[in-house]
């Protein structure tokens, strides 16, 4: 089972917001038996949502989107996905029977009665931090940016998602370059095709080194490949 991210706002693209979103989503789906592949970050433009939500929803089992659902004019995920499926962008019954018990009357702006506006057709994704709802639609899961009312809404979203196999990662960490291990980790690769097999260099108290990461999700061959990956550790 494999999902993309389409991470929506112009202010990750200018620098100003660092995405926190990306590691926590890829480690949640991982637990679940979910391969995040693909990440895209684009910006608040009606066309270029339009266009990556259609291409990634046919591509992978899973799409989930980040930003753009708030109350502000520059918030346009809702009907920028509305216009992706073609339907149209109305009130949400639940979601607005939801806000009206979370605000009182005088609270329940324009600009957060923008929140209950979802397309036709859409299933709510709880919120359980700030109440105002995600949506599904198909294989579209439609979210907030910010970080922890999207892991709320990830929680509330679980329902919905079909897990695979479960992948399992083990690592080893050598201080020695990258460029000394790679003919080996070559051979293993050959010899161990169903282990995902990386380096990733790192620096640690002045010190350069490899992390070595194995990723498979069969147990047995994954403790295998990293008996044979200890020899040429042994070896350095």
């Amino acid at each position: 089972m494999k999902a993309a991210l389409i991470i929506i706002g112009n202010e990750i693209l200018s620098g100003r917001t660092q995405d926190k979103n990306l590691s926590y989503l890829a480690n949640w789906l991982n637990e679940i038996g979910i391969q995040l592949s693909e990440v895209r970050i684009i910006r608040d433009e009606e066309g270029i949502i339009i266009e990556t939500v259609n291409y990634l929803r046919k591509t992978y089992n899973y799409v989930f989107t980040t930003g753009g659902i708030g109350p502000t004019h520059d918030d346009i995920t809702s009907l920028s996905i509305a216009r992706a499926f073609n339907v149209d962008l109305e009130i949400n019954d639940k979601a607005l029977s939801i806000l009206k018990e979370y605000y009182k009357d005088s609270e329940l702006t324009d600009a957060r009665m923008k929140m209950t506006m979802m397309p036709k057709g859409a299933e709510l994704v709880e919120n359980p931090i700030s109440r105002a709802p995600g949506f599904k639609m198909e294989n579209v899961f439609v979210m907030a940016g910010i970080p922890l009312i999207m892991q709320g809404m990830l929680e509330g979203a679980r329902q919905y998602l079909k897990g695979g196999d479960v992948i399992k990662t083990t690592s080893v960490d050598v201080f020695t370059p990258e460029s000394n291990v790679a003919e080996d980790l070559a051979q293993l690769q050959n010899k161990f095709p169903n282990v995902e097999i990386g380096s990733y260099p790192f620096s640690k108290e002045n010190k350069f080194g490899t992390s070595l990461v194995l990723r498979s999700k069969d147990e047995e061959l994954l403790n295998n490949c990293k008996l044979e990956l200890l020899k040429i550790v042994e070896k350095l």
